[in-house]
This record gives C-alpha cells, sequence and structure tokens, in this order.
C-alpha cells in the first residue's frame, strides 16, 4: 500500500531552521500534489504549504509565508519543507499528504495519503 513517511522533526529554539523530509512509496509521486499540515494539541488540523505535482505551483499559508518553502524532488519521491525563522507557535506534528484529482489542496479532506507525522518542537 501507499506509504508516506516524515522526517527530520526535532526540538529547536525560535529563529531556528530545520527541514522536513517526507518520502512516498508504491504510487506515481509525480501525479500526485503534495501538501503539508499541522497540528498542535487542542488545535484541528491545518494547511501549511501544498505543491502541485511538477512542483511549478504552491500556495502557502499566511502565517508561514515567507519563513517556510515547500520543495519536491520527483527523482526522489521526496516532499520538503524548509522551515525558517521558526517561532513558538510552529510547535506541532507536523504530516504530509498526497492528492490526486485537482481539489482544492487547502483542505485536508483533499487528500487520499497520510503519512504518520514528525514532532516539530520550537521552545523560545
Amino acid at each position: 500500500q501507499v506509504q508516506l513517511v516524515e522526517s527530520g522533526g526535532g526540538l529547536v529554539q525560535a529563529g531556528d531552521s530545520l527541514r522536513l523530509s517526507c518520502v512516498a512509496s508504491r504510487l506515481t509521486f509525480s501525479s500526485y500534489a503534495m501538501g503539508w499540515f499541522r497540528q498542535a494539541p487542542g488545535k484541528e488540523r491545518g494547511f501549511v504549504a501544498a505543491t502541485r505535482g511538477s512542483g511549478g505551483s504552491t500556495s502557502y499559508a499566511d502565517s508561514v509565508k515567507g519563513r517556510f518553502t515547500i520543495s519536491r524532488d520527483n527523482t526522489k519521491n521526496t516532499v520538503y519543507l524548509q522551515m525558517n525563522s521558526l517561532k513558538p507557535e510552529d510547535t506541532a506534528v507536523y504530516y504530509c499528504a498526497a492528492e490526486l484529482g485537482g481539489s482544492n489542496l487547502r483542505l485536508p479532506r483533499a487528500y487520499d495519503y497520510w503519512g504518520q507525522g514528525t514532532q516539530v518542537t520550537v521552545s523560545s
């Protein structure tokens, strides 16, 4: 079955950077849009960033625009999330997800497959 495996989370200080990776298997990776979402304790899962299959089209939540960058390497079946200038409010479990079908990529329900998540904790 399809697998999405995230890595790269950790504990950092405010202002630091992290790069998350998500490796996909058992799907035609370049056909899928890929998204990053996050969920903090007691909150709903929220959109962070997404990229279409070719990688040429990206979108971001306003809260991360200018600080986070989503990219993908279709030769490695991997999507990345470069996170700079991290803030304590970025603390959450970060999930990658795959979508096939051209839906609204900001909506969790649009996605077909999800990873297990990786914890990002930013201390002040």
